[in-house]
C-alpha cells in the first residue's frame, strides 16, 4: 500500500513521525467570498477576488482560499490552478486593516495563514500558481508554496516582511532556502528587494515565464488532470518527502516570530505610514 500524505515521514531509526493535525476546514463564507472557485474537466481554478485591493490578505480571504483548497480536495480535482483577478497575483499582507488581536486569537489567525501551505502541500492533486503582476509577501508565499509556478513576464516578487517589521509565514523559511540555498534566502529575506519574473526563473523560483501565465497553468493543469491520480499524487508526495527535513517546526517558529514582532513599534509604525499614504 502506497501512502500518499505529507504528514507520514519516520523519523530517525524508522520510527514513525507523529501526524501533524489536520488543517481545519472552513465553509465558504456568504454570500460575497473573496476567492472563487470553479471546476471543469477535473481542473478546480481558484482565484483570489478581491482585485480593488490587489488581493490583499485578510484573515477572511484566507478562510474562503482554506474553504476553495478544501472543496478541491473533496470533488477529487486532477489539478488545481490558483490565479489573482485583476491587476495583481497578491499584493501581500493587508495593512489597511490592521491586525487587533493579541495572545491565542493571534496566534489562531497566523495558524490559518500557514494553514494554506499545508493544504497545498497535503492536496494530492498538484497545484500550479499563476503568477502576474504583483506576488509580495503573503502572495509570494501562496505561488511559492505551489508545486509549479508559472509567472507571466510582468511578476514582480519579494519578501517586505523585515522592513515593516514582521516575519515570514507559509513555511516560506523552510521552503525558500531548499528552492535557492540559504546563502541567496537570507539575501532575499534581509534585504527585501523586489525581483522579476526572470530572475525568479534564474534563481529556480519558477517554472517558466510566459506572456499569458493563467494560459499556461490551465494547459498544464488540464494535461496533469488526465494523468492517473495516485501516480501523480505519490510523485508529488515523494518529492516532498525527500527535500521536507521538518517543515512543521518551521510552521511553529514563524508563528512564535510573528507573535512576538506584530505588535512592536516597528510594525505598528509601518503600518501607520502606509496608511497614512493610502489617505
Amino acid at each position: 500500500m502506497v501512502a500518499t500524505g505529507r504528514h507520514c515521514a519516520t523519523g530517525a531509526g524508522g520510527a514513525a513521525r507523529v501526524p501533524a493535525p489536520p488543517a481545519p476546514s472552513y465553509a465558504p463564507r456568504v454570500p460575497s467570498p473573496l476567492v472563487r472557485y470553479e471546476q471543469r474537466d477535473g481542473v478546480a481554478a481558484v482565484t483570489l477576488d478581491r482585485p480593488d485591493k490587489l488581493n490583499a490578505v485578510n484573515d477572511a480571504l484566507v478562510r474562503d482560499l482554506s474553504a476553495a483548497l478544501d472543496r478541491a480536495r473533496d470533488e477529487g480535482a486532477g489539478a488545481v490552478v490558483l490565479r489573482g483577478e485583476g491587476r495583481a497575483f497578491c499584493a501581500g499582507h493587508d495593512f489597511g486593516q490592521p491586525d487587533e488581536e493579541v495572545g491565542p486569537a493571534a496566534q489562531a489567525r497566523l495558524q490559518r495563514l500557514s494553514g494554506v501551505t499545508q493544504r497545498v502541500r497535503d492536496l494530492p492533486a498538484p497545484v500550479i500558481a499563476a503568477v502576474h503582476g504583483w506576488a509580495l509577501g503573503a502572495g509570494c508565499e501562496f505561488a511559492l508554496c505551489c508545486d509549479l509556478v508559472v509567472a507571466q513576464d510582468d511578476a514582480v516578487f519579494g519578501f517586505p516582511e523585515v522592513e515593516v517589521g514582521l516575519a515570514v509565514t507559509g513555511g516560506i523559511s523552510h521552503l525558500l532556502p531548499l528552492a535557492v540555498g540559504v546563502v541567496k534566502a537570507k539575501e532575499l529575506l534581509l534585504l527585501g528587494r523586489r525581483f522579476t519574473a526572470a530572475e525568479a526563473l534564474a534563481m529556480g523560483l519558477v517554472n517558466r515565464v510566459v506572456p499569458d501565465a493563467a494560459a499556461q497553468a490551465t494547459a498544464w493543469a488540464g494535461e496533469l488532470a488526465a494523468k492517473p491520480r495516485l501516480a501523480l499524487a505519490v510523485a508529488k508526495t515523494a518529492v516532498d518527502r525527500g527535500a521536507a527535513g521538518d517543515i512543521d517546526a518551521a510552521y511553529a517558529y514563524e508563528t512564535a516570530a510573528s507573535l512576538a514582532l506584530m505588535h512592536t513599534p516597528e510594525a505598528v509604525a509601518a503600518a501607520a505610514d502606509f496608511r497614512g499614504r493610502r489617505r
